[in-house]
């Protein structure tokens, strides 16, 4: 199974539940200071009266963690493959009528429309990522922008030992995120083909985590509970890790992120 396979995705994504375990885990205990959402709102350089569409929003925590920095005239649509996130989207944001179900490879918008396209750890989730990206080009006018966020190839590779206690048949490559199609390290080809300037930015961070509780339920949200099925090590994980945490202090976990800002 890969990241972009469409039916991994369509379960994992049906609402915010496995995307929230993993999001809390970082919020919890992240080095950082700076939270994610607002790391990337701060690499917005646009002008009043931008119009933005975000592909693949998940639940809008991009928007409602920022809501309180939101230039009035910016003109934000938000977009998402799967309706349950549409709706938990619209639940937390003001309903304005600036919601879409819509298919990051099928977007439904005229040429030209936007200054600023928003992936936020979109991209590696779409299939055909050049008809995805040549897509997002379309749309943007001429002086367009398109910020795309996603992870590097370290990002979490503590916890493969993790996941091979917890699902002993986990193959060897599922941490570092080997099968990442759009990544840190590969994301500026795939854009250069259609951006004449893509610019990375690297997020310094990791996890210190500080209990054991929520590793487990981070590693059962993702991928790997998808191949292997019900997690049936916890107690063994558990007990790994709680003999780290008594060593150590705490639970280093690698946090290797970013963005690409691509321009026409």
């Amino acid at each position: 199974m890969s990241y972009d396979d469409p039916g991994y995705v369509s379960e994992q994504y049906r609402n915010a539940s496995n995307l929230d375990a993993r999001v809390a885990l970082h919020e919890r205990f992240s080095t950082n200071r700076r939270p994610w959402q607002r790391w990337v709102f701060d690499a917005f350089d646009l002008p009043g009266g931008a119009r933005i569409p975000e592909v693949g929003c998940g639940p809008g925590n991009l928007w409602a963690e920022n809501l309180d920095r939101m230039p009035e005239g910016w003109n934000v649509t938000l977009t998402d493959a799967s309706q349950g996130m549409i709706r938990e989207a619209r639940d937390r944001l003001p309903d304005d009528g600036r919601f879409r179900v819509a298919d990051a490879q099928k977007l439904p918008f005229e040429a030209g429309a936007f200054d600023a396209v928003v992936a936020n750890h979109d991209l590696y989730h779409v299939p055909d990522r050049g008809r995805a990206i040549s897509g997002m080009s379309r749309v943007l006018g001429p002086a367009g922008v398109l910020y795309a966020a996603t992870n590097g190839r370290d990002h979490d590779r503590e916890m493969g030992p993790m996941l091979r206690v917890l699902f002993p048949a986990c193959p060897d490559d599922d941490y570092p995120q080997a099968r990442v199609g759009f990544s840190l390290e590969n994301g500026e080809e795939q854009l250069s083909r259609l951006f004449g300037d893509a610019r990375l930015l690297r997020r310094e961070d990791s996890l210190f985590v500080a209990e054991v509780g929520p590793l487990p339920d981070y590693l059962v949200s993702g991928p790997a509970a998808h191949d292997a099925g019900r997690a049936g090590e916890v107690p063994a994980l558990a007990g790994l890790l709680e003999r780290e945490l008594a060593a150590r202090g705490g639970i280093h976990v690698t946090n290797d992120t970013g963005m690409f800002v691509a321009r026409k």
